[in-house]
């Protein structure tokens, strides 16, 4: 037999062994390899064959224990620290331990929401119209754009003094504000002395006569211009343009930018012109899982944890995380490994019990008369016998010698 006919046959043999889409990667990696001869082609095969077989798991294997001692005892070694993110040194996106501890408690709201969001083919690649998306994300108030707000109690009028930079950098315009606060039911406003000074004049239903001499009233009214809205996706109080990829293209470089957000709103971003929806995320799981599903929200909690472990510099097994995130979404919702969670749901007594308010679970479990049937590992060790994983797999039953009919 010729050595592509041994290639050939070894591979129909391979695929039954191997995943149908592992089988097709190889397939097709072969194929692309034409610089190596038919013997390194099927020892690449045996190779593959080799790692494919060590990575299996064997019946009675443990995993939940291994997956736990495999996250668990780097995690003790991890910093609590904050990171600046990308280089960008407004932005704090919260890593090691402490993130590791939002995810795996399911926390609805992370400390620092961050959203990556990418652009489409016809602006990612320019520094000026990747700027436009950033400014029609950003949530943008008066207060933003603003140099001093000032008033005399006794006096209706307010005087607002807008600064032209902040107004430039955020994309807004002098007759933007003034449409909004004209919208804003506050006042009617007029021109100051100069075309970035405007004067309020606020309505006596918003400042009542009784209360003209109240500071408290004023400070409500400044609080209310301050906080106006002008433009923007509402949860998102920052974003900024940095380089995600550079190469070389006909002797030019080519730089590809997207925009990080401090805050989170993907429902609204997912949809904005400029948007690539396909690679845009966020850190915040629970609005992915009510945004693209529970799948989506697997894969995050996947990606997060890796990242916290990567930037700790801790190699973790990606199956081990694997785990983790099916537990923890396998029933279609989040729940955190605790016992408001995956721990408290769990159908064993003794499970629930060894692992937090020990009195009240008992308690609990003997009034409602719930029975222990001693199938988990936790439950086995506290009661002292074998657990069902490793050699305790097997059950061996001795047989007991029935009574012939007829005493023979």
């Amino acid at each position: 037999m010729s050595s592509g006919g041994r290639l050939q046959k070894i591979l129909e043999d391979v695929r039954e062994v191997l995943p149908l889409s592992l089988y097709e990667e190889l397939v097709e990696s072969l194929n692309k390899a034409e610089d190596l001869s038919e013997d390194e082609k099927i020892a690449v095969v045996g190779e593959v064959i080799r790692r494919y077989v060590l990575a299996m798991v064997q019946p009675g294997e443990p995993v939940g224990v291994v997956a736990a001692q495999s996250i668990g005892e780097p995690g003790t070694q991890m910093t609590l620290r904050t990171f600046h993110y990308a280089g960008l040194m407004e932005f704090d996106v919260t890593l090691g331990l402490p993130r590791l501890i939002e995810i795996v408690d399911a926390k609805r709201e992370p400390s620092t929401p961050i959203m990556e969001v990418y652009l489409d083919e016809e602006h990612k690649y320019s520094e000026a119209k990747a700027r436009e998306v950033a400014r029609r994300i950003e949530y943008t108030t008066l207060e933003k754009v603003m140099l001093s707000l000032q008033y005399t109690l006794g006096d209706r009028e307010f005087v607002l003094k807008l600064d032209p930079e902040m107004l430039e950098d955020k994309g807004v315009t002098v007759d933007m504000v003034i449409d909004k606060l004209r919208d804003s039911g506050i006042g009617e406003v007029e021109g100051g002395e100069d075309p970035y000074t405007l004067v309020i004049a606020v309505d006596r239903k918003v400042l009542p006569e009784e209360r003209i001499f109240d500071y408290k009233a004023y400070k409500e009214v400044e609080a209310k211009l301050r906080k106006l809205y002008l433009k923007g996706v509402k949860g998102v109080n920052r974003a900024s343009i940095r380089i995600v990829d550079e190469k070389v293209v006909d002797g030019k470089v080519v730089r590809e930018y997207a925009i990080v957000t401090e805050g989170s709103n993907l429902a609204e971003v997912l949809f904005m012109e400029g948007v690539d929806y396909r690679r845009t995320t966020t850190n915040n799981i629970f609005e992915i899982a009510e945004v693209l599903g529970i799948e989506a929200a697997r894969n995050a909690i996947i990606r997060e944890i890796m990242r916290v472990l990567e930037d700790s510099g801790l190699d973790v097994d990606i199956r081990h995380v694997m785990l983790v995130a099916d537990v923890m979404t396998w029933n279609g919702t989040i729940r955190q490994i605790g016992r408001l969670g995956v721990t408290g749901e769990k159908p064993s007594v003794l499970a629930r019990a060894a692992f937090e308010v020990t009195v009240k679970q008992l308690y609990d479990a003997a009034v409602s008369g719930e029975e222990e049937s001693l199938k988990g590992v936790t439950e086995s060790v506290v009661a002292g016998v074998p657990p069902r994983v490793g050699t305790g797999l097997i059950v061996t039953v001795l047989g007991v010698p029935r009574k012939r009919v007829g005493g023979e």
